[in-house]
């Protein structure tokens, strides 16, 4: 019988440890203990049949097979993230690495009488919010620009096979397991394709689609209601930028209150740079001014120019080395500032001149 409607987007009956699951292309896969849940599905420890390792290097997800969250990671991965042109990625880009991680297969398997969806792919470490709490909710300012243009890549890569994230957050970004210095976007099973076969979604705002996405960090096109485009993505790394920085946002306080969010945000962008600058240390932001410039700059379906965004957090190109998270929080003052009325700048600022100090 057809499961009930209501039941659609529950959590799956787990299934059992040690239970055996063959994939599409034929490769069979031992399932581990589960180590997390959420959304829809639940994550398990997974093993290879043909190449046992007692350290698990493979994580399998599981949801019921009606359930959407995985389908549409699964789809993301199949068009945008094959192995191969992520490794032709690197290559052309001289990258190092690119955090998007490694999908290895999917399949169905059965269990008391109903069909679950599973996806294989590379086990990741701990999320950066486990770091910022081990911090005190802030890294080191280098560790944060770094960060940016490591993001920036991966935005970069999935913008260009015609997805955007959505939901960039540091709960969202993974360590490595083997390279716990290399830092891994995931989670996209709410990803959206902004420009399916070339044709760019038209802007245009839903008030009854409005605050999608996590409150603290999602877009103002998002509050509008409006389709998530390149331009969002980079937005809300920016606020995240801003947060891992400080520590908090101007917003915090009205969580509950996605206008008054969507109020403030829309004054710090229309009073840029000041409205940074202020908030944290002076010239200690300047950086992520100039950065969230550009972003405001940006039309609905303009390309970011990522090398400019890189090179405003990054500006005397020096080589990035490992990530490191010191073992000691960093003090920023953070000011809370009176912000202004949104108003409109009458022409768009330069962010080439702010000037950042030392």
């Amino acid at each position: 019988m057809a499961p009930r409607r209501k039941e659609k987007y529950k959590l799956p009956v787990p299934l059992p440890e040690g239970k055996v699951l063959d994939d599409m292309d034929g490769n069979q896969w031992t399932l581990g203990k589960m180590i997390g849940s959420g959304g829809f599905g639940l994550i398990y420890l997974a093993f290879s049949t043909n190449k046992p390792n007692k350290d698990a290097r493979h994580v399998i997800k599981v949801e019921y097979q009606e359930n959407g969250p995985l389908f549409s990671e699964l789809k993301f991965y199949q068009r945008a993230a094959k192995r191969e042109y992520i490794k032709k990625w690197i290559e052309q880009r001289k990258l190092d690495y690119l955090g998007v991680p490694i999908f290895y297969g999917f399949g169905l398997t059965n269990f008391k009488g109903r069909s679950y969806r599973f996806m294989v792919m590379e086990r990741l470490g701990i999320d950066l919010q486990q770091k910022l709490s081990d911090q005190k909710g802030t890294f080191q300012k280098s560790t944060v620009l770094q960060l940016g243009i490591r993001v920036l890549d991966i935005l970069e890569y999935i913008h260009e096979n015609e997805y955007v994230h959505g939901d960039i957050k540091a709960a969202n970004l993974l360590l490595g397991y083997t390279n716990p210095d290399r830092v891994y976007l995931a989670d996209y099973g709410l990803c959206y394709r902004y420009c399916p076969n070339g044709n760019h979604k038209q802007y245009q705002e839903n008030p009854r689609k409005g605050h999608n996405g996590t409150i603290e960090f999602t877009s103002l096109d998002a509050h509008k209601g409006v389709a998530p485009s390149r331009r969002s993505d980079v937005e809300i790394l920016g606020y995240c930028m801003l947060r891992w920085l400080c520590g908090k946002l101007p917003w915090d306080a009205n969580l509950e209150d996605p206008l008054a969010v969507q109020t403030a945000k829309t004054n710090l962008l229309d009073e840029l740079p000041q409205s940074v600058l202020s908030w944290a240390s002076g010239s200690s932001c300047c950086e992520l001014a100039q950065f969230l410039v550009c972003v405001h700059n940006l039309a609905y379906e303009e390309k970011p120019d990522y090398q400019k965004l890189k090179k405003i957090l990054n500006p005397n190109g020096v080589p990035l080395g490992l990530l490191e998270f010191s073992s000691k929080a960093q003090s920023v003052h953070v000011c809370t500032p009176t912000l202004p009325k949104a108003v409109s700048h009458s022409r768009p600022v330069d962010p080439s001149l702010l000037p950042c100090g030392s």
